[in-house]
């Protein structure tokens, strides 16, 4: 049984999902800092739900800057990102369908 995605680690997902692919970006995307958004693309990627590679060396040296990793979705993390969804769905919108936010 796969472990519960709690909130930001979905908030990740979806932003790579959203064609966020590389740390910066995804960090920029969700308002979260680099700590925080490298511990949990780590983990996606151990879980098998997102899969990285690192641009070529000669890219990131044109550009002086490091390397970037990019980062995509594994159908596994796809289908994790749907479940996710749906349970924040839930807990906004409530299991009779009433708003929470009303």
């Amino acid at each position: 049984m796969s472990r519960t995605l709690g909130f930001v680690t979905a908030m990740i997902l979806r932003a790579v999902r959203d064609g966020h692919r590389h740390g910066a970006d995804i960090m920029a995307a969700t308002r979260e800092g680099g700590g925080t958004v490298y511990k949990v693309l780590r983990r996606l990627e151990e879980r098998g739900l997102i899969q990285g590679r690192w641009e070529e060396a000669a890219i990131a040296e044109a550009e002086r800057r490091p390397r970037r990793r990019y980062y995509r979705l594994t159908r596994a993390g796809d289908a994790e990102l749907v479940r996710a969804l749906d349970r924040y769905r839930e807990l906004a919108v409530g299991p009779l369908g009433e708003e929470a936010f009303e």
